[in-house]
């Protein structure tokens, strides 16, 4: 992550689209810490078979680094735990990850000397809905963590500490990272009285960016993400507790159009942030110059806009709500014309990095039982791939604002036109007509397609935003993409993975 911290190379092997493995990614950790200049590592155990002993091989490995530049410090690492709540086989994950954070305070301790400050700290608990479930992952570290040295482990008094020594840090902070839209709507709730429970000292807030675009659209997702921003804001000032806010963008701008060409823009949408997630694609599909200026930026402007002007941030609860009713509406009727298709083409998709299974928001009652997608990185690749991508979708809706909910939109989505003219370029129009035909090379999408297609012609019809290919290497895109579902109508699935994967290389990122 690119941060702003509160309390203040070469290329990996693996960069150029193997698989990053468990074990590759302890020295991504040093890699994006001294290569790249970012501030922080999240360390992810949901859903992944994450190394418990990071702190130990970061500084045993690079002990020359971590010494001028100290773990805890002047670099963070962060860890995202599984959520016992919502997670099935997963959710003791939690209690591995917190039992490891006094294992590497002692590392540390060895390292750098007995007034070592904790090189991990902090925790962000995915899909939180409630204070409740904060104020539970804090009582299990007090009690059954930190305070174990006090049990005596025979009747003359011998403690755990004595005989292993004591249990550091005593406390750590949790970061509630939040993603579906009535935690969302609800984030000033939540926040406000966890911020009472505990009266700490800071509170970093996680706020989705992909997940709710999968969820609920392109406009939905970034309306989300100020509407909560502002709620953050007057808490901020109701409670006078420092709030530090994250977003957790991608490079498309479905999924907040974090990339290094795109960076300046981005501050522009999201400059009250004061963190931004880097993820694989800004960091190994670009030239390491260009990859390290734009983290440095991020450095030096996030947090640079105060939470505090968003105040006075004009909307209204019923406004938003039927404003995000219109948008998200629209982009699930799309959906569910297209998941079919969506689901098993997914399965083409390579994967970058080593995962387990994850529990994903979007599912919704229907005739036909619940619709389940990919996660947003393989959803989001899989769209890109068939020509039609998902921020397009559902953009229909925009004719049906009212005056008053446009202005909204308008007010809170900056880059709106940017966003919808940077995905419209790679709209296939060939890969359209394949699924419209009723030939037996089509694909089953005919439906979708027929949909969609409105779509693009309130692009084009009422935005005046041009869609496909505008120049020759976009042009060289688009028949790749169209290869990709040529290749998959004809049964040739080598051929299809293989365009996939060309594609993804000459858009720089794969979902």
């Amino acid at each position: 992550m690119s941060t702003q911290h509160p309390d203040n190379a070469r290329v990996p092997e693996w960069a150029s689209g193997e698989i990053i493995a468990w074990e590759d990614e302890v020295y991504e950790a040093y890699y994006v810490f001294s290569e790249l200049r970012a501030q922080e590592q999240m360390w992810d155990w949901e859903g992944k078979d994450v190394d418990p002993r990071v702190v130990r091989k970061l500084l045993e490995s690079f002990p020359e680094f971590f010494r001028e530049h100290v773990l805890g410090v002047d670099v963070f690492l962060t860890y995202r735990v599984p959520n016992p709540s919502v997670e099935g086989a997963e959710k003791k994950g939690l209690v591995e990850a917190l039992e490891s954070i006094p294992f590497s305070y002692d590392v540390a301790t060895k390292f750098y000397g007995n007034n070592a400050s904790p090189p991990v700290f902090e925790v962000i608990l995915p899909l939180t809905r409630s204070h409740e479930e904060l104020l539970m992952v804090l009582s299990y570290y007090k009690r059954l963590v930190a305070s174990k040295g006090r049990v005596e482990l025979l009747d003359c008094g011998v403690t755990v500490a004595d005989w292993i020594g004591d249990f550091k840090p005593h406390k750590i902070e949790v970061i509630p990272l939040i993603e579906d839209l009535e935690s969302l709507l609800a984030i000033d709730r939540i926040v406000s009285s966890f911020i009472r429970a505990v009266k700490p000292p800071y509170v970093r807030v996680f706020i989705a960016r992909s997940d709710p675009a999968l969820n609920y659209g392109l406009p939905a997702a970034v309306v989300l993400s100020k509407v909560a921003l502002a709620k953050l804001a007057k808490v901020r000032a109701g409670l006078d507790t420092p709030i530090f806010a994250i977003i957790g963008a991608g490079p498309p701008p479905f999924r907040g159009n974090l990339n290094p060409p795109n960076v300046e823009r981005f501050l522009r949408e999201y400059g009250h942030y004061w963190t931004a997630t880097i993820q694989s694609a800004f960091k190994y599909d670009y030239e390491t110059s260009e990859v390290r200026d734009a983290i440095e930026k991020l450095n030096r402007e996030l947090g640079a806009r105060k939470l505090e002007e968003l105040i006075d941030l004009e909307y209204e609860d019923l406004e938003v709500k039927s404003l995000l009713h219109k948008l998200s509406a629209a982009y699930r009727s799309r959906i569910e014309k297209l998941h079919v298709l969506v689901r098993e083409f997914s399965q083409l998709i390579p994967k970058r990095r080593a995962r387990r299974l994850h529990v994903g928001l979007y599912g919704y009652s229907r005739s036909t039982g619940r619709i389940k997608l990919p996660r947003a990185i393989r959803f989001t690749a899989t769209l890109y791939s068939l020509g039609l991508p998902p921020e397009i979708l559902g953009v229909e809706a925009l004719l049906s604002l009212t005056d008053t909910e446009w202005d909204a939109l308008m007010s809170l989505y900056v880059n709106w036109r940017h966003d919808l003219e940077d995905a419209a370029r790679r709209v296939c129009w060939d890969n359209i007509e394949l699924m419209l035909s009723d030939t037996p090379h089509g694909v089953g999408a005919k439906a979708a397609a027929e949909a969609v297609l409105r779509d693009l012609e309130v692009l084009e019809g009422e935005l005046g935003i041009k869609t496909g290919p505008h120049s020759i290497s976009e042009r060289r895109y688009n028949n790749e993409v169209n290869n990709i579902l040529l290749a998959y109508a004809d049964g040739d699935l080598v051929d299809s993975r293989r365009s996939i994967e060309r594609a993804a290389e000459m858009r720089r990122f794969l979902g």
